[in-house]
């Protein structure tokens, strides 16, 4: 077995019994350097139609100066490349077992100050089915504790997708968060700049805020879904195929059954007892 092949295994290994992996140095500084510049320029030349600042922002929220912008491989071509990047690909293949299909981009800017995400899992919007959605979550900055890295709970790829309930907005942009069982916590997952997390659609995620006075978390994250789905929700079409070109699935509808945890002889169990009566466009 080749160096490479191994590497393959280790990568699909954790995948598959964390729901996530990260891989360091994906991307060079050059790289990351144009692309942190070239999103701050793009940043400076004013709001875009699906720029996103959060719930309950007020003037002199951080967010409202750098909003999250969605959707620039729709009208960037830096953005389009990068999301249908070969290495992407090739990391994606290995841990799907085929090319996926490729459906949002994002830029969180995240500056000193700002509100973090509460704990979420990305496929309770996308509803890519069959299978799931997948991130790539590109840092553009060193990214720690202090300035808001993304936090994970590792293995809850295995839970359904939760029920939400309301988070706290003075805290997170976003309004609603899933529950943890007693059980479970977010662990911190520290990057440099190039490095990709790469991370299942039910994986239970968030951030804390941004507490530095001066220091940006910029990231720069994709969503693709597995080449075997067959509908997504309406806001990720078109889909594209990693060669750039587009194709047809199916809309998602939202709602369905979501899962509440209940107490077994063998600890908690989240079960599919619940409705999901929220449906939101996209987080």
């Amino acid at each position: 077995m080749s160096v490479s092949s191994n590497i393959d295994v280790v990568l699909r290994e954790e995948f598959e019994r964390t729901g996530y992996t990260l891989v360091r140095g994906l991307f060079g500084t050059d790289e990351v350097d144009r692309l942190r510049d070239h999103y701050m320029e793009v940043r400076q030349r004013g709001p875009r139609s699906h720029d996103f600042a959060g719930h309950d922002s007020t003037d002199r929220d951080p967010l409202k100066r750098y909003p999250r912008m969605a959707q620039m491989h729709r009208w960037d071509e830096m953005s389009l490349q990068w999301m249908i990047d070969p290495r992407i690909d090739e990391i994606m293949t290995t841990l799907l077992g085929r090319s996926p299909y490729a459906v949002q981009t994002m830029v969180y800017f995240k500056p000193p100050g700002s509100r973090g995400q509460a704990l979420h899992q990305d496929n309770f919007y996308l509803k890519a089915d069959p299978g799931t959605c997948v991130a790539a979550w590109m840092a553009l900055d060193r990214v720690d504790e202090a300035n808001g890295c993304l936090e994970v709970v590792p293995g809850s790829h295995r839970w359904p997708i939760l029920c939400t309930e309301k988070a706290d907005t003075t805290v997170s942009f976003t309004d609603v968060t899933v529950p943890l069982p007693s059980t479970g916590s977010a662990v911190p997952v520290e990057m440099e700049p190039g490095d990709v997390l790469f991370f299942h659609g039910a994986l239970v995620h968030g951030s804390n805020p941004n507490v530095t006075t001066d220091r940006f978390r910029r990231a720069l994250i994709g969503h693709y879904i597995q080449g075997e789905a067959e509908r997504v929700a309406q806001y990720y079409h078109p889909a594209l195929r990693m060669d750039g070109t587009e194709l047809t699935l199916e809309v998602a509808e939202g709602g369905g059954a979501c899962g509440e945890w209940t107490e077994t002889p063998d600890g908690p169990v989240a079960v599919l007892t619940g409705t999901q009566t929220i449906t939101r466009k996209h987080e």
